[in-house]
């Protein structure tokens, strides 16, 4: 799997390249999507079934994945975890928060970010190291990696903040040699267990068409 390349022993994290048949929600998760289009359908059911599978392996049994106030997966007490879609590829990672206090995950298609996207969410410093990126490569579509890697950022930052982080609240350097990007939160960061949570280390991959990004913060 993809994703196993990105996330470290103790989250469990299950892919899925096709929307598989016979998939069956709970009931209160039939009711949020029982009036959306075919394609929200499919996403949302595949990524429970995504999310279940992986919490199967953590040993919790088959139960509803609901959404809070900010449309965030709810998971079970003791649980931390993210879940993406895109066309093509849906995946859920979760963990004990014994082992990591938050799991972000996204992943984007391997292409060219709309005309205009990139200024909308890059920072200065991340405009002025695109160029590099470029030159580094053309296998890899860097401003969607940029893009993917920041709402990786804040899948991982609100379980801990509860607060809402803008594009423009952090900032995301890419390695291009090893995998791996930083970002710097510029605003006020959660202190967790009286750690300041004012950055975060994750790891990318270029593959199958897809960029996938993931961070999983280390229990302290």
């Amino acid at each position: 799997m993809i994703i196993d390349l990105l996330l470290p022993p103790p989250v469990s994290a299950f892919e899925s390249f096709t929307d598989p048949d016979g998939v069956v929600l709970f009931p209160e998760e039939e009711e949020l999507i029982a009036k959306s289009v075919d394609k929200r359908r499919k996403e949302f059911t595949t990524g429970r079934h995504c999310a279940r599978t992986a919490l199967g392996a953590l040993g919790f049994p088959p139960a509803p994945v609901l959404p809070g106030p900010k449309r965030e997966p709810i998971w079970p007490e003791g649980v931390v975890g993210s879940i993406t879609h895109c066309t093509g590829y849906r995946a859920a990672a979760v963990g004990r928060t014994a082992d990591v206090w938050s799991i972000g995950l996204d992943a984007e298609p391997n292409q060219p970010t709309p005309e205009g996207v990139l200024d909308a969410i890059a920072v200065p410093g991340e405009l002025a190291r695109m160029p590099e990126l470029r030159a580094s490569g053309d296998k890899v579509a860097w401003d969607r990696l940029l893009f993917s890697a920041k709402e990786t950022v804040y899948k991982a930052w609100f379980p801990l903040a509860r607060k809402w982080l803008g594009f423009e609240d952090a900032e995301v350097t890419i390695n291009p040699d090893d995998g791996t990007f930083t970002a710097r939160i510029l605003i006020e960061a959660p202190v967790v267990d009286g750690v300041a949570l004012d950055g975060f280390t994750g790891r990318w991959l270029a593959r199958e068409g897809f960029v996938v990004t993931a961070i999983a913060v280390p229990a302290r």
